[in-house]
């Protein structure tokens, strides 16, 4: 047994050696054994279901995506629990949507307080099971906690309407009302903020919810559950059903066409949204989508060269790349086009630096899996085969870990140009005027998010009315904030989420007519 395990230690070493002259760009940060350390009640493992916390007939790992090592294991939920899920939130539902907007407020502002308290733990989560650096899950946190902050205020302003009738013995009200039992399917790239933003208005709204987290990130949702028993919100108003890759589709069967939930709100890939979509039509359920993106990052002769530099680093290399309003095309006019890219290789070596999440020094983790990195991998390759030429990086380190990588003498017959990237690759494309900017931009099925450098006041006007997107960012690459709204148009999906709008996805318009009155 004892020699077992050393032999294991020194083979476990010498990969580790192998792997640092195979890989330069591999760090011993990166091949580090690292410890989650989250206090006790914030790291859960089971479902939580009707105000109890469930097992199920197995269990899953969670990994740490940097290192490939479990953290956690947890419950592998099936149809059958989440068919109790969403049995306890209709039940839920009958008292939760009489409640007072005054008192959902006040549950919800104490689940926001109880975020803050916490986020350093939440933050760790966050680290240790999607990669992603340390100072960017704290920045999560706060933002995920602002839809709490932000839904708290707007569920006291949810007003109807009285409407003048067109006859004396009439009046017409027009009222907003809970749809009912919402289901939320949320991704790994912000495990904590996917599931606030949807589930703050929902709860706002005086609806109930189930959530489906992604199988890499559940332990997020998981301790978003234990504070909203802390906060006191009700057993039933709120259920997180974890599962595994495997057993994904039987819950989805049960969360997208159970006839008790009336509204389903999802982010992800285009792919999977319209699966949902045709799953959701047989009971005409509320639907509300946030899918791919393919950002357009436009950089014109009259930028300031500086700023939108430094728009592309935010905007590009925030979670390595793995965000939905990432920029994925960097389009630059001819006459600034060498100086951008010598500015932005300049930046990229200065700024990031690779590593586990949990490093202080990192700014780039890891890809959340491999499949990602084989994506990332294959655009390179596919860019460089066809002409391109690599300035930065390039390379497929470690597990998941992709080097910065910039490519230039780009064009739009690359896989790069074509599909989302998800990952830390900046293809840069030379165009010579607005028109044809336009005409590239446009050309995608999806339009999420686009950004736009000008310091041309009718130019920005123009540009950003045509861009065919949901968002856009005009010398600015960070755009997210609880007050705004969020969605695409296209095929990048329905709905908006965030602002003052993102509560209507989750209330229903009712017409009463109040008749025979005395003239």
């Amino acid at each position: 047994m004892h020699i077992c395990t050393h032999l294991s230690g020194f083979l476990h070493f010498i990969i580790r050696r192998l792997l640092q002259v195979v890989s330069p760009g591999v760090t011993a940060a990166m091949l580090r054994s690292y410890s989650l350390d989250v206090s006790a009640p914030l790291l859960r493992t089971q479902g939580y279901v009707d105000g109890r916390w469930v097992s199920a007939a197995s269990v899953f790992p969670v990994l740490d995506p940097a290192t490939g090592q479990e953290i956690a294991r947890v419950a592998d939920c099936g149809a059958a629990e989440a068919k109790q899920a969403v049995d306890a939130a209709y039940k839920a539902f009958q008292s939760w949507k009489r409640s007072t907007a005054k008192e959902r407020s006040i549950l919800l502002r104490k689940w926001f307080d109880l975020l803050t308290l916490h986020k350093e733990d939440l933050a760790r989560l966050i680290t240790f099971e999607s990669g992603k650096p340390l100072k960017e899950s704290l920045a999560e946190v706060t933002y995920s906690a602002s839809f709490l902050e932000w839904f708290s205020e707007e569920a006291r302003r949810v007003y109807g309407d009285i409407v003048p009738s067109p006859l004396r013995d009439r009046r017409i009200f027009l009222l907003k009302q809970p749809v009912g039992v919402a289901s939320i399917i949320t991704p790994w790239n912000f495990p904590s903020a996917m599931i606030t933003r949807k589930v703050g208005a929902a709860l706002a709204a005086g609806c109930t919810v189930v959530v489906k987290p992604a199988e890499d990130t559940p332990l997020s949702a998981l301790a978003l559950a234990e504070l909203a028993e802390q906060a006191g919100i009700p057993a039933g108003v709120f259920n997180v059903v974890p599962c595994s890759r495997e057993e994904t589709p039987a819950v989805g069967q049960v969360l997208c066409t159970d006839p008790l939930v009336a509204k389903i709100s999802f982010t992800g890939s285009t792919a999977t949204g319209k699966v949902l979509l045709k799953m959701a039509a047989d009971t005409v359920k509320k639907v509300s989508m946030e899918l791919g993106g393919h950002a357009p990052f436009i950089v014109f002769d009259s930028a300031d060269v500086d700023r939108a530099v430094s728009g592309a680093m935010a905007s590009k290399f925030r979670n390595s790349g793995q965000t939905c309003v990432c920029s994925n095309r960097f389009l630059v006019q001819s006459g600034i086009y060498d100086r951008f890219v010598e500015k932005l290789g300049r930046a990229m070596d200065a700024e990031l630096r690779m590593g586990h999440g949990s490093d202080p020094q990192t700014t780039q983790g890891p890809l959340i899996n491999q499949r990602a990195a084989d994506k990332v991998e294959q655009q390179v390759s596919d860019a460089v085969s066809r002409g391109a030429s690599v300035l930065r990086g390039g390379k497929r380190l470690h597990g998941s870990f992709m080097e910065p990588t910039l490519l230039v003498d780009v064009s739009t017959d690359m896989l790069c140009t074509k599909e989302e990237t998800f990952g830390p690759l900046v293809p840069v494309l030379r165009f010579s005027t607005e028109e044809e900017a336009l005409a590239i931009a446009n050309a995608s099925n999806v339009g999420l998010a686009g950004y736009v450098y000008s310091q041309d006041v009718s130019q920005i006007w123009r540009v950003s009315e045509r861009l065919e997107v949901g968002i856009v960012g005009v010398n600015e690459g960070l755009l997210s904030t609880p007050e705004a709204s969020f969605g695409g148009v296209k095929e990048s999906g329905l709905g908006s989420e965030g602002s003052r709008y993102g509560i209507n996805e989750y209330l229903e318009l009712k017409y009463m007519c109040l008749g025979n009155l005395e003239p």
